[in-house]
């Protein structure tokens, strides 16, 4: 085929293909955009940690004043595409007041994103710094992300909170969706291939290993087969928990009690008391009450891998 030719057949396709058009249709939020402001937002929760050069005191209220401008700028302007998107009878207005509601939040958000640090350095024998684990741990930027993207889910802004988080999965491998809750002292070790569904809440200081899965047992479906949207889907993780690599917790039921582990490879579709320690041996799941302080470090040898 010939470049005419393809060209025709492909502007042919936009008239007969629907569906992957959008065509005449409200300019949607860009995604370079959004991605500039993701990474301002890491450089204003994280002052200079992310900086060319050193970052001293006396100007870092010079440099908040120029990060917050843009992010504000840019915010505004893609919650209003979003909210124009969604039909919103004043977008210019509506974006306007969310912009602002979100950046009020930021000073809570480093708060609680400090818990966060506090969790990695407190739980990998291998961080040697908060410098390290900030500038290194892929978990900072996913967890810090979906924080800040969480309060745009919260203010119902569509389309705009996913484009954040994935962001955030694109360069860590860790799917946080926006809606998920989480608390304080949340730490990923190693991270890549975790996925946390929109509806699961995690309590607070929760340890998940690479590869853990907090997803859907399956889609309800209405009478015309399509998934029905918004219902409790994903499960509930208790505080003090721990889940090793590769395990997969299924379902909105389904709930981890406090201060339990989960072992590596286990598939949970039932909730799990608090206190207790889960893991297969040979080919049996076993749920127990757990010992004061007991992790699965000693129960290696009963895993199956």
């Amino acid at each position: 085929m010939k470049r005419e030719a393809i060209k025709k057949a492909l502007l042919d396709s936009y008239e007969t293909d629907g569906g992957i058009n959008h065509l005449d249709g409200v300019n949607l939020p860009a995604q370079e955009s959004v991605n500039a402001v993701a990474r301002d937002c890491m450089h204003l929760l994280f002052p200079g940690y992310f900086e060319d050069t050193r970052l001293e005191k006396g100007k870092v209220a010079d440099l908040v004043d120029a990060l917050l401008l843009r992010i504000e700028e840019r915010l505004e302007m893609e919650i209003e595409k979003c909210l124009k998107f969604a039909g919103d009878a004043r977008p210019a207005t509506t974006a306007r007041t969310l912009t602002f509601e979100v950046l009020e939040q930021l000073p809570d958000l480093r708060k609680l994103i400090r818990t966060d640090v506090e969790a990695a350095y407190q739980g990998d024998p291998a961080a040697r710094s908060n410098e390290e684990i900030i500038l290194a741990y892929p978990c900072v930027l996913a967890i810090s992300l979906q924080r800040f993207a969480h309060v745009l889910y919260r203010l119902g802004v569509p389309l705009l909170p996913r484009m954040v988080t994935e962001f955030a999965h694109e360069r860590t491998g860790i799917d946080i969706h926006p809606g998920a809750k989480i608390g304080t002292h949340f730490f990923i070790d190693h991270g890549t291939g975790v996925v946390i569904g929109e509806t699961a809440t995690i309590g607070s200081h929760v340890k998940l290993y690479q590869g853990v899965t907090l997803g859907a047992k399956s889609f309800e479906t209405d009478n015309n087969g399509n998934p029905v949207k918004g219902v409790k889907r994903h499960p509930d993780i208790g505080d003090n928990v721990t889940i090793y690599a590769h395990a997969t917790i299924l379902g909105g039921d389904t709930y981890i009690g406090a201060n339990s582990v989960v072992g590596g490879n286990v598939w949970l579709l039932d909730s799990v008391p608090a206190n207790s320690i889960a893991y297969f041996k040979a080919d049996d799941l076993v749920i127990r009450p757990r010992q004061k302080k007991e992790s699965l470090v000693g129960y290696v040898e009963d895993w199956v891998i």
